[in-house]
């Protein structure tokens, strides 16, 4: 004990060092033939240098969060691939570290390039690639381009081809018709820059798109690629990344954005600059800094371009451009380059919910952008001001002191040493368990419960004591049933939960009963026919489902339109929106409550119903007066579980609807991960959240519990 206890403090005392050997660490997020062309790069840098890389592919959608999580602490990436609007986040989090001058010679790289990736500071990193939105054309539908957006409306098609698609409902697309009109998504000053005229202008522009069936209104980016590929679009909006997409399936060409003839300027979409970034880890290392200077330089510049047919970011195009390239190169020439400032990731929210809400008709453009604009304004308002923590502390001594004093009285009475004592043999038997719990499930709960004290952005948060409670419980100072607020969204919440758990309920114990009759033949197949759908899992079940509700695509929708009713939009109203989210979930869970049902019907002895039988009674009078009374104490717990796993679906809510129409289908459980991941990392704002979601199904679940008993006692 006393040798571990020593290596335990040597360690402490001085930690490992990286080795010498230790191989090169690089992250990214490429798919495809950008993947590829890494990898050659990096193979390329092994052989002339004879170092060892490493390259980790990190999914998108996890990449900030991983390098934020392993980076500050030591661990992760020397070096690391991400887009510029994101590494200004980064910077302020500790996760990079400037590029030396010395890895910039004069006149390499883009002058635009350089310019994003500027800071006080220094370089946040080298430019690999530029990547922008442009035209995909279908050169046997259209040979020759119309040079407006509006002549692209013009154009003489086939019944059942659209002139263009895109998806329309992105902010990110949208933001070139903005700029067309000389509007901005975030203003010069920081401010909410989606509004007035020029924001107006665009959304009006997109109606008469959608109006005129110019566009198809609810394609997302899946169906943008088959429209395409199948001859159904003569052209198509996207960035080089689409190409993959369309490999060899037509014969296309690449042009930039058309002009708008209502604005009178081109199409400019935003700039995203890619970058490979120095960790402080990687800092040190001169040899990161000639892989750095490698992947960014011309040798690696020409294979990216070549192999990942990536619009590099130097002055001098690899020789061998293709016209796909050039193309692209042209539009990032006029572009504009997206702020890095972290306000900017502040805008999607309320700026895609203004779009998909004027596009959907439920207001005006001028309303929607109002309602937007507050938005902003509420999420980036000063946090709550730093407090004195002296007097939690003081309660949290007192707490400890009384429990020491009680443990201490019942020593005393010698009341609790024996009995500790007779216990020590089962303590050793349940001590692992007590580890993984306390680990896995106490651990996390008390981190959250303590975070939610906390405001501020991470790595910079103050103690603010119950303020996140008082701002969350008082509406942020709006009205308390105002959109938004936690008393609305507690609503729909419950709304949420008891429908989908009468529904649960009434299926699947009306299947259980089904399937238990002896007379049923085929039972084995119709069980394994109906646990399907629990079976898969929950986040493809979410988006096969959205896919059915499209109102042009949708399977549902031509049901619909099947039975006399012109399709509409499910995402338009409130009452569409839960039906939708309603019926998936309802799929996904009807199975478990079927399977709880068979199970409890085994324990109904047949000797109670054949005497029910003989004493007259009806089938109804057998199933409310002796089945359902037998099964109840077998699905109560299973009613319990069901409650709380609805109470927080996440999936299908997220999924599905995406808290459409203009948040008011979101749930608590979405509406914290908005505060977490959307709204300024505000992560003790949703840890305060997480904190009531916990204490109102603690409270609910003891007393659905108590009910129970005092039933069962009855």
């Amino acid at each position: 004990m006393k040798r571990l206890l020593l290596f335990v403090l040597l360690l402490v005392a001085f930690p490992p060092r990286a080795r010498a050997d230790e191989p090169l660490a690089v992250w990214h997020a490429y798919r495809g033939d950008e993947k590829t062309a890494l990898e050659q790069v990096l193979a390329e840098f092994e052989r002339r240098e004879g170092v060892k890389v490493e390259a980790l592919q990190v999914p998108h959608d996890a990449y900030a969060a991983k390098l934020t999580a392993a980076v500050p602490r030591g661990h992760g990436p020397h070096l690391f691939i991400d887009s510029h609007e994101r590494i200004g986040d980064l910077v302020e989090r500790g996760v990079v570290s400037p590029v030396p001058s010395e890895l910039t010679p004069p006149g390499l790289f883009s002058e635009s390039a350089l310019a994003a990736l500027a800071s006080p500071a220094g370089l946040r990193g080298l430019p690999l690639a530029l990547k922008c939105l442009a035209l995909y054309v279908n050169e046997a539908l259209v040979p020759v381009v119309p040079a407006t957006l509006e002549g692209l409306g013009r154009l003489k098609l086939s019944p059942g081809v659209v002139p263009l698609a895109y998806e329309i409902r992105n902010m990110y697309f949208h933001a070139a018709v903005l700029h067309a009109f000389g509007g901005a998504q975030l203003g010069p000053d920081q401010s909410f820059g989606f509004r007035g005229e020029p924001g107006v202008r665009s959304l009006e522009l997109v109606q008469r798109l959608i109006r005129d069936r110019v566009v198809p209104e609810e394609a997302s980016g899946a169906v943008v690629g088959e429209l395409f590929k199948t001859g159904k679009a003569a052209t198509v909006i996207s960035g080089p990344w689409f190409a993959s997409d369309v490999g060899q399936s037509v014969k296309y060409r690449v042009v930039p954005l058309p002009t708008i003839e209502a604005a009178g300027a081109p199409m400019r979409p935003f700039l995203t600059v890619e970058a490979a970034a120095l960790t402080p880890k990687g800092s040190g290392s001169p040899v990161t800094h000639r892989l750095l200077a490698f992947l960014a330089g011309e040798p690696g510049a020409e294979i990216r371009a070549r192999v990942g047919r990536q619009v590099v970011a130097l002055n001098r195009p690899p020789p061998g451009s293709d016209a796909f390239l050039a193309a692209f190169a042209a539009q990032a020439a006029v572009a504009v380059p997206m702020p890095s400032s972290p306000r900017m990731r502040t805008t999607w929210e309320p700026a895609e919910r203004a779009l998909k809400k004027t596009l959907s008709g439920a207001v005006t453009p001028e309303a929607a952008l109002t309602e937007a604009a507050r938005r902003f304004d509420d999420v980036v308002r000063p946090p709550p001001a730093r407090r004195s923590p002296n007097g939690a502390l003081f309660l949290l001594g007192a707490l400890s002191l009384g429990g020491a004093l009680w443990l201490f009285t019942r020593l005393r009475q010698g009341e609790l040493g024996p009995a500790l004592r007779r216990s020590l043999p089962a303590y050793g038997w349940v001590a692992h368990a007590v580890i993984g719990v306390g680990a896995l499930v106490i651990l996390p709960i008390a981190v959250g419960a303590g975070t939610s004290l906390f405001a501020g952005p991470q790595g910079h948060m103050h103690y603010v004591g119950l303020a996140n409670f008082g701002e969350i419980l008082t509406a942020r100072g709006g009205p308390l049933l105002s959109s938004g607020s936690f008393y609305l969204v507690l609503l729909i919440t419950l709304l949420w939960t008891i429908a989908n758990l009468t529904l649960h309920l009434g299926i699947g114990f009306a299947l259980g009963l089904l399937l238990s009759r002896p007379s049923l033949a085929m039972k084995p197949v119709y069980r394994v026919l109906l646990i399907i759908p629990w079976a898969v899992p929950s986040y493809v079940t979410a988006l096969a489902w959205k896919g059915m509700f499209s109102r042009q695509f949708g399977a549902v929708s031509a049901l619909v339109e099947a039975c006399g009713v012109e399709p509409f939009s499910w995402w338009a109203r409130f009452s569409t929106a839960f039906a939708a989210n309603l019926s998936t979930n309802v799929w996904l869970g009807f199975p478990f409550m079927m399977v709880v049902t068979l199970g409890a019907l085994t324990s109904v002895p047949k000797e109670v119903l054949e005497a029910a039988e003989v004493d007259g009674a009806t089938r109804w009078q057998r199933l409310w007066r002796v089945t359902v009374p037998m099964v109840l104490p077998t699905m109560l717990p299973a009613v319990l579980l069901g409650a709380i796993w609805t109470f927080n679906q996440f999936n299908v809510v997220f999924l599905v609807s995406g808290g459409e129409p203009d948040g008011t289908t979101d749930i608590l459980v979405s509406e914290a991960y908005r505060w977490a991941f959307t709204r300024q990392a505000q992560y003790g704002y949703a840890a305060a959240y997480a904190v009531l979601i916990f204490l109102l199904l603690f409270v609910s679940s003891r007393l659905m519990s108590l009910a129970s008993r005092e039933k069962a006692a009855a």
